[in-house]
């Protein structure tokens, strides 16, 4: 076997163990007591790692249908999901009103939106839309991006699908598919806790003087040091009960 065979081995069983390991981190919300912010943006990360993409950002559906970024893996990618949902339009939007997966090859040749300036601004040169669903239940899309022209396509897609499905199961459960109650109340905590974490981001980031972004790190890095929930430990933060 030449030497880069062998390196190809190597990645592509590095590839698949991340990813056996990401289905088992989400598949642990299936239980009881798990942090739905924290693990969108798990998802968002590794289908960054797993997927070799550029940037990833999610969006989910309030019970009026209103949709709200909910995780992104950098600043960019949240600018870009911001503008879609100001302005009711673009590929995240079109994937969770229609329930299907949109593929955008080249953003450069979309037609004239906030979307496209966003995202040429960012730098990203293509896109694709997964939506969050589940059965006939649609609760929001997850938008994967990347600097070269063509998306994901054949098992990447795949994989980016899969991923999406288990986490938009571990967000349902089967209690909310049932009870109609339990899911609105589960999205409205999680739109709750997004609300609490971009306070205590900015707490933090002033009070460290450092980036939004490792504002963030750091209060995820303490909430899974102390095994708190991520929301639990931007509400001390914001009132004051914590300090970094």
């Amino acid at each position: 076997m030449s030497t880069d065979a062998r390196d190809i081995g190597v990645v592509n069983e590095s590839r698949e163990a991340r990813l056996m390991a990401t289905f088992v981190t989400l598949a642990d919300t299936l239980v009881a007591g798990y942090d739905v912010v924290d693990l969108l943006h798990t998802l968002v990360e590794e289908c960054v790692e797993i997927l070799g993409i550029e940037a990833a950002g999610i969006v989910l559906s309030d019970p009026a249908g209103a949709l709200h970024p909910i995780a992104s893996s950098d600043g960019w990618s949240e600018r870009v999901e911001v503008a879609q949902v100001d302005a009711g339009e673009g590929p995240c939007v079109e994937s969770f009103r229609t329930g299907a997966v949109v593929v955008v090859d080249d953003i450069d040749a979309y037609r004239p939106s906030r979307f496209r300036e966003a995202a040429i601004a960012a730098g990203f040169r293509s896109v694709l839309a997964v939506p969050l669903r589940l059965r006939t239940s649609t609760i929001g899309a997850m938008n994967l991006f990347g600097r070269s022209a063509g998306a994901l396509q054949g098992e990447d897609a795949a994989v980016a699908r899969a991923l999406a499905d288990v986490a938009t199961i571990g967000i349902l459960q089967e209690r909310a598919i049932r009870d109609g109650r339990v899911l609105s109340d589960q999205l409205e905590h999680a739109l709750g806790s997004r609300v609490l974490i971009e306070q205590a981001k900015g707490v933090v980031s002033q009070t460290r003087q450092v980036p939004v972004d490792e504002a963030f790190a750091i209060l995820r890095s303490y909430a899974r040091q102390h095994n708190e929930r991520l929301r639990d430990v931007a509400e001390r933060v914001v009132e004051r009960r914590l300090n970094f």
